[in-house]
């Protein structure tokens, strides 16, 4: 009996949602705990300045430069700590590295407010750090070795009602005083590094600024569906591409060596990114290498800078390290914000990003909210071609008792059962390919959705009601998926069947096949699909009273 094949169906459902719920929590409680301790290491490599290859150099090396170095070995120093709105990081006095960076309003994972979300750090068995220094003629940094700075504090904080905050290392070398500084702004993601140089001497001062990413092959946890890796490793723009990306293997395989007007270069993750945007009225050359030991660096040289006797200048670059806001990346540099990749389809992603935004800002403050919102635009938008296929399939439904009767008056007569098929379709007004269009028309839609909300930032760990509480995360009870199910299935039922037994039966299992991949995907993607589906039924219902009232 029907009644028991339904709840035998159901009985197993049920099993399989709860082995896949219990198996995801068996994986989430098996997950490796990353360290978050930060190391002091030296820089310089293990082999002699003259035995290396200028791809084991720690840092970029011009045509001219000795290998002066500045400075002792000190594995005892103390970071460097810089506390802000945004930011907690800390500055090795080795080089004036960034070896740390926390972003405050980014929690690690959902619920953990102590525990920030760390972009970059130098752990025993991580590294990912920015590094900046002077190269050529009187460069302070070189294969030979790193300057140690002095600095009048080990601890800085960003006051209340202080906007911005300001970080001096400094450095004597000979009769030239050096001053590094960095500048942190309220709110802000992006720091001003310069050097401030004061040649006191007898002689001109020339050196070149380098700005570089090294970083492992390490991948972030990222929990974003089955069967997608968000792009992990290296981009830049280049004369002949405004967005140029490698990953690592790329890297490895084929260095890259590019100088431009302007530019940036950036290691790019999930959600998040740090850049190195040197001046951009300069021409600058970029490089992407793999270094020894299994490290990469990503990195600019600007062009060297002479500062005459008994003069001061100044070396400047920006180094931005936070989330992919498209709009502040926008400011900060041309095509920064092409970081923000929402694939092939991005002219459709971008747009439907700023329609989101904006019902986000004025409308719903409520991300999931904004997210129905916006689907009910994409279906308004697209009614009128999607009516029409509506339309098409509600009258086959209609007329589906007189196909049948055709194909069994013409079952041994192919050809005359497709003569009077098509004259059914041309007095009816039927067109069978009707009800493919609003499909076709939602996919690419669909699939540039799916790539928005992956990339979009402001969805990671947003609420919407009850148990949803991280719209970028999968359902973490499964419940959204099932709902879609149910909504397909349902509205299946509003649409002809297939003739054809086997299509009827593939028809069929859509829904459970469709239910299973969704089970991963991210909760605000499967909100849109589920709002998607439910005004397609309303929709269906409607035209089906309409053609059934001979009104359409």
């Amino acid at each position: 009996m029907d009644w028991q094949r339904y709840t035998l169906l159901g009985g197993i459902a049920a099993v399989v949602l709860a082995l896949i719920y219990q198996w995801n929590d068996f994986q989430e409680r098996r997950a490796p705990i990353p360290d978050r301790e930060t190391v002091v290491r030296e820089e310089l490599p293990t082999s002699s300045p003259a035995t290396q290859t200028r791809a084991d150099n720690d840092v970029p090396q011009l045509e001219a430069q000795s290998d002066t170095a500045a400075g002792k070995s000190d594995a005892q120093r103390k970071l460097i700590s810089v506390t802000t709105d945004v930011f907690d990081l800390l500055i090795d006095p080795r080089g004036g590295d960034i070896v740390k960076v926390a972003l405050r309003r980014y929690e690690e994972e959902l619920h953990t407010p102590d525990r920030p979300l760390i972009l970059l750090n130098q752990t025993r068995d991580h590294t990912y750090i920015a590094q900046s220094g002077l190269i050529g003629q009187n460069g302070t940094d070189s294969a030979a070795g790193r300057p140690l700075f002095t600095v009048a504090e080990t601890k800085y904080a960003l006051k209340e009602g202080q906007d911005t905050l300001t970080v001096d290392l400094t450095l004597k070398q000979g009769e030239t005083d050096i001053t590094k500084r960095f500048t942190f702004h309220r709110g802000d993601y992006l720091i001003d590094v310069t050097y401030l140089v004061d040649n006191r001497s007898s002689e001109a001062w020339s050196a070149a600024m380098f700005g570089q990413i090294k970083r492992d092959d390490q991948e972030p946890p990222v929990d974003v569906g089955i069967g997608v890796s968000p792009f992990l490793g290296a981009a830049m723009h280049t004369t002949e591409e405004n967005y140029f990306k490698q990953d690592f293997e790329d890297i490895a395989e084929k260095p890259t060596r590019e100088t431009v007007e302007g530019g940036w270069v950036a290691m790019v993750q999930h959600y998040f990114l740090s850049a190195w945007i040197p001046p951009q009225d300069e021409r600058n050359t970029f490089e992407l290498r793999q270094l020894s030991g299994g490290l990469y660096r990503m990195g600019f040289t600007s062009p060297p800078v002479a500062i005459a006797p008994g003069n001061q200048g100044t070396l400047s670059a920006a180094f931005y390290a936070g989330p992919k806001d498209v709009y502040r990346l926008e400011e900060i540099s041309p095509y920064l914000d092409l970081t923000v990749d929402y694939g092939w389809l991005w002219w459709i992603a971008k747009p439907l990003f700023g329609v989101l935004h904006f019902i986000q800002s004025h409308i719903a403050s409520n991300w999931g909210w904004a997210i129905i919102l916006l689907t009910v635009f994409i279906k308004a938008l697209l009614f009128p071609l999607s009516a029409a296929g509506t339309k098409s399939m509600a009258r086959m439904r209609k007329f589906a008792p007189q196909m049948k009767k055709l194909q069994e008056q013409y079952k041994d007569n192919r050809q005359k059962l497709a003569e009077e098929t098509m004259k059914l379709y041309r007095r009816e007004k039927i067109n069978p390919m009707g009800g493919c269009l609003p499909i076709m028309l939602q996919m690419p839609v669909f699939i540039a959705l799916y790539w928005m909300l992956t990339e979009t930032v402001e969805l990671r760990h947003a609420p919407w009601i009850f148990w949803i509480h991280d719209l970028s995360a999968k359902d973490p009870y499964f419940i959204l998926p099932a709902l879609m199910g149910l909504s397909m299935w349902f509205m299946q039922k509003l649409n002809p069947q297939p003739t054809d037994p086997t299509q009827a039966r593939i028809m069929q299992l859509m829904p459970v096949m469709m239910t299973f991949f969704f089970l991963w995907f991210p909760a605000g993607l499967v909100l849109y699909w589920i709002a998607n589906n439910l005004i397609t039924i309303a929709q269906t219902w409607y035209i089906n009273k309409q053609v059934d009232a001979g009104k359409v």
